[in-house]
């Protein structure tokens, strides 16, 4: 089984808690501004929440493999071979299995930049959808 890359753990992580807002927003809200009575450091935990949001969208907007063009494909075409290498040596060389882990997470993340353009709008739009129920929570 691939490892997971990091795009597509934070695709899902994201999908979770939009899931999760989407079905408990009308439910957490009477909470949260009875909690703010209580506990006003749920507004700022909620506004920075939102800014750290805004900051991820930047970032992810900020990704830009297209401008690799056809330099992109040997790369891809590399780090499937660094794979290759380095499950076949997993064997030969035991005590460096974290080194080879790693390697392994790096050329993974390098294999899955082709498909950072197909998920990174998924991801905004995820981003957006989150900022939105926050700022619900908070009228």
């Amino acid at each position: 089984m691939p490892a997971p890359n990091l795009f597509e753990e934070l695709k899902e992580a994201l999908t979770k808690f939009k899931t999760f807002l989407d079905q408990n927003v009308n439910t957490i809200k009477p909470a949260v501004q009875a909690l703010k009575a209580i506990f006003p450091q749920i507004t700022d935990l909620i506004n920075q929440l939102i800014e750290l949001m805004g900051k991820l969208k930047t970032e992810i907007d900020k990704l830009n493999v297209g401008s690799l063009g056809e330099h992109l494909g040997k790369v891809t075409e590399f780090s499937t071979g660094v794979k290759n290498l380095l499950e076949a040596a997993k064997g030969l060389l035991p005590n460096e299995a974290d080194t080879i882990n790693s390697v392994l997470e790096a050329a993974n993340v390098v294999s899955s930049l082709p498909s950072l353009d197909q998920i990174k709008n998924e991801i905004k739009q995820l981003i957006d959808s989150i900022i939105a129920n926050l700022n619900q929570l908070k009228s």
